[in-house]
C-alpha cells in the first residue's frame, strides 16, 4: 500500500511538531507494509528527492510564502502525478494551498486530513477561507484529530463529527539516540542534576513569555532548547526580570536534547493559546518518564498530562499559578517520581508509535476497502 503525504514543510529543510508525526508516521507505517512518500515545498529543493528512513521526500519549488502558507506552481503537476500513483492521500491540515491543489487535480483517491490545528492566528483572512475550507473537509474521506479534547473542542470538528477518528500521535524512544556518559557528564557539570526542562521552538503560542514571568523573584533552574522568532525578545525578558538561573542554550542536536530529558528533574511547557494542538515536546518528556507541567487550553497537552496523576495542569496565561505548581513539584521529589513513572506508563499504554502506526493501517484498510465497494 503506498500513502502519499503532503504538507508544506518537512524534514529536513523545517523540524517542527507536524513534520516529527508525518516522520513518525511513515517510519511506523513501514512496519506495516505501506510505503510512505511525502511531498513538500522548499526553497531550495536540491536533490529533489531525499531518502529518509525507509520514505523518500519529494520536493517542489517553494515560490512565494504569505500568512504562514507556501506557494507553488511546480507542485501541482507533482502531486497530480503522485496521488494518480498512490493507493491513499493523507493531507496535513492546515494549509490553505492544499486545498486548491486537492480540488485543481481532481484527484478521486480514498483521502485523509490529518487536522493537527484550527487556525488560530490569521482571524482575518480566516473568514475569507473558511468556504474553501470546509468544502475541502467535507470532501475528505476522513479526518483524524490526535486527542479528544480537541475534537470535542474545536468548532471546526464539530462540523464534521461524523466522519472524525480520534489516533493519537506516537513516537518510536528506540528510534532516539543513546547519550554517552561523557555528554551526560558535561551538561550534569554545567546545569546541575535538579532543573525544569522546556524543548521547543519559540513561538508566540509557546507561552515562554508567562514561564518567564512565573520564575520572577525565585531562583528554580530552568533550561530552555529551542530558537525562534522570539528569542531575542525572550532574552530581553529575562535580563529586564533579573533572571540569573535561566538558561537559554538554543537549537541542540538529538543526543544534547536526550540528555537534557533524562537529566531533567520535570518538564515545563506553558503553551496557553489553541495553536498548541498537542505538544509533542511535552510527549517526549512523558517517554523519558518525567513529570509534566502544562496549562488547560482544551487541547491534547491535557491528554498527554493528566492532572494531579502524570503532572500538573494550571490555567493558561496565568504566572502565578504555573510558579505554585513549579513549587510543588520541586518541593516534593516522591511525588514529582511518582508522577513521572505514571506518565512514562501512559506513554507505552497510548502514545507509542507501534499503537500509531497499527491504528493508520486499520484506517487506510477501511478506505481502500468503502473504495472497492463503491466500484463494486
Amino acid at each position: 500500500m503506498r500513502v502519499l503525504h503532503f504538507f508544506k514543510t518537512y524534514l529536513p529543510d523545517s523540524v517542527g511538531g507536524i513534520e516529527q508525526v508525518i516522520y513518525q508516521l511513515c517510519e511506523s507505517g513501514a512496519k506495516h507494509g505501506i510505503d510512505g512518500q511525502v511531498l513538500t515545498l522548499s526553497a531550495d529543493p536540491t536533490p529533489p528527492v531525499v531518502q529518509l528512513g525507509h520514505h523518500e521526500v519529494h520536493r517542489a519549488k517553494l515560490d512565494i510564502q504569505f500568512a504562514s502558507t507556501g506557494f507553488s506552481w511546480s507542485v501541482f503537476k507533482q502531486f497530480r502525478e503522485m496521488a494518480a500513483e498512490a493507493d491513499v492521500v493523507n493531507y496535513h491540515f492546515p494549509w490553505p494551498f492544499m486545498d486548491l491543489v486537492h480540488f485543481a487535480s481532481a484527484m478521486d483517491k480514498p483521502s485523509v486530513v490529518t487536522y493537527h490545528s484550527d487556525i488560530i492566528r490569521q482571524k482575518h483572512l480566516l473568514k475569507l477561507y473558511r468556504p474553501l475550507m470546509n468544502r475541502f473537509l467535507a470532501s475528505a474521506d476522513r479526518i483524524v484529530a490526535a486527542s479528544p479534547n480537541y475534537l470535542h473542542t474545536s468548532d471546526v470538528l464539530q462540523q464534521f463529527q461524523d466522519k472524525t477518528r480520534v489516533i493519537p500521535y506516537g513516537l518510536n524512544k528506540t528510534g532516539y539516540p543513546q547519550a554517552d556518559t561523557e555528554r551526560m557528564n558535561r551538561w550534569r557539570q554545567q546545569l546541575g542534576d535538579k532543573f525544569f526542562l522546556f524543548v521547543g521552538v519559540m513561538r508566540y503560542y509557546k507561552g515562554l513569555h508567562i514561564l518567564l514571568d512565573a520564575l520572577k523573584d525565585v531562583d528554580y533552574p530552568v533550561v530552555i532548547v529551542g530558537a525562534g522568532p522570539l528569542e531575542l525578545e525572550l532574552h530581553a525578558q529575562a535580563t529586564a526580570l533579573g533572571l540569573r538561573n535561566i538558561h537559554f542554550l538554543g537549537r541542540l542536536g538529538d543526543e544534547d536534547k536526550v540528555a537534557l530529558l533524562q537529566l531533567s528533574y520535570a518538564i515545563v511547557f506553558p503553551s496557553h493559546l489553541r495553536s498548541e494542538a498537542f505538544g509533542i515536546s511535552l510527549l517526549e518528556g512523558a517517554m523519558y518518564g518525567k513529570p509534566m507541567i502544562s496549562s488547560e487550553i482544551g487541547t491534547g497537552t491535557s491528554y498527554i498530562n493528566i492532572h494531579n496523576e502524570t503532572g500538573l495542569v494550571v490555567p493558561p496565561s496565568n504566572p502565578q499559578a504555573f510558579r505554585e505548581a513549579m513549587r510543588t513539584l520541586w518541593d516534593d521529589p516522591v511525588r514529582a517520581a511518582a508522577m513521572g513513572v505514571k506518565a512514562e506508563a501512559r506513554y507505552r499504554q497510548l502514545f507509542t508509535a507501534d499503537e500509531m502506526g497499527r491504528k493508520w493501517m486499520e484506517l487506510y484498510q477501511e478506505l481502500l476497502e468503502e473504495k472497492s465497494l463503491s466500484y463494486a
